[in-house]
């Protein structure tokens, strides 16, 4: 029993550390499509911003200002979708898709440039990293029935940008509901002919939107590099920006289900890490390459049988042009 309650602890505190990344980019691609402009960009973001991060910290041995160069780099993607897509009114969809692209290829290209190393980044020294954090009287309490384990093995021990990502989930909800940007923001996703007529420009709101996601995907990137990671590897998101979106869809644009979209997908990847060489009763060992399939077969069978009816804001994608 004791085996079984710590390896349930084990696994929850693998699935808080693995949808930190997650998290972010379904706040981002949220925050986005609730001014009613698609981010199919969020992998590339992420990638980019994995690898500034990455860069940044070992050239000069700073964390910090890896994260801030992150996140820097990722509002100029941000800027270069917006204007693609808000001043130039082109399709949303093709211009994320570009940015992953051309940031899947240039991203390694300019790491062997950098580092001769097939486009990866050496490893960082601890200096110049997220280190994970022991939280005051998480040693003493460890002994603690129950409680103890709890706060040592799954509070305790992660990085500060894992308790800065959920210390932000109710600050992007608060902002969305509560402000009155976030009123703006989601009234121009819904009816932008409402918004630019009460004298709102509704490409400066979308703007704000897409560099508030851009800024989010900056610190997704980082999270992976510096805290998750301890270099840049070669397309290391490996599809996370678009689980991120596909949270955001069984979430149905709303933070705390997104957030409870993410949590589960980070479940199955902390599960299948745990699975692979176990021998299952009744089964064996299933093969790793079905095991590592889970994460991505159980969004598959989410988004088919499990959501529901699914509205998106009503202007979502759609370019706004301004009556004269």
């Amino acid at each position: 029993m004791n085996d079984l309650w710590m390896q349930l602890l084990l696994t929850a505190d693998a699935t808080l550390r693995i949808s930190t990344p997650l998290i972010l980019a379904a706040l981002a691609g949220l925050c986005s499509e609730r001014a009613a402009v698609i981010d199919i960009g969020l992998e590339g973001k992420m990638l980019g911003g994995a690898f500034t991060a990455a860069t940044v910290s070992y050239l000069t041995g700073s964390v910090w200002l890896g994260l801030v160069c992150a996140i820097l780099a990722c509002l100029l993607l941000a800027l270069l979708h917006g204007f693609a897509c808000i001043t130039h009114r082109g399709n949303q969809v093709v211009s994320g898709m570009a940015i992953n692209i051309v940031v899947a290829g240039l991203a390694p290209t300019l790491g062997h440039a950098i580092f001769h190393i097939n486009g990866d980044t050496p490893p960082l020294p601890q200096t110049a990293r997220f280190m994970a954090l022991t939280l005051p009287g998480a040693e003493a309490l460890r002994g603690v029935p129950v409680l103890g384990p709890i706060y040592a093995e799954l509070i305790s021990g992660h990085t500060l940008l894992t308790y800065a990502t959920f210390a932000l989930i109710p600050c992007v909800s608060f902002m969305l509901y509560k402000t009155r940007f976030g009123l703006r923001l989601r009234a121009v996703g819904e009816n932008p002919e409402a918004v630019d007529t009460a004298g709102i420009s509704v490409a400066w709101l979308r703007y704000r939107a897409v560099l508030i996601a851009g800024a989010l995907c900056g610190v997704a990137g980082a999270s992976l590099s510096t805290a998750l990671g301890a270099s840049f590897i070669r397309d290391m998101t490996a599809g996370k920006g678009y689980l991120a979106l596909a949270a955001m869809i069984f979430g149905k644009w709303r933070p705390g289900l997104t957030v409870t979209a993410c949590l589960l997908f980070a479940f199955t990847d902390a599960l299948q890490a745990r699975l692979q060489g176990v021998s299952l009763p009744l089964v064996g060992e299933i093969p790793v390459q079905f095991i590592i399939m889970l994460p991505y077969v159980m969004t598959v069978i989410l988004l088919a049988g499990f959501v529901g009816k699914v509205v998106a804001p009503k202007a979502d994608g759609i370019p706004y042009v301004k009556e004269r």
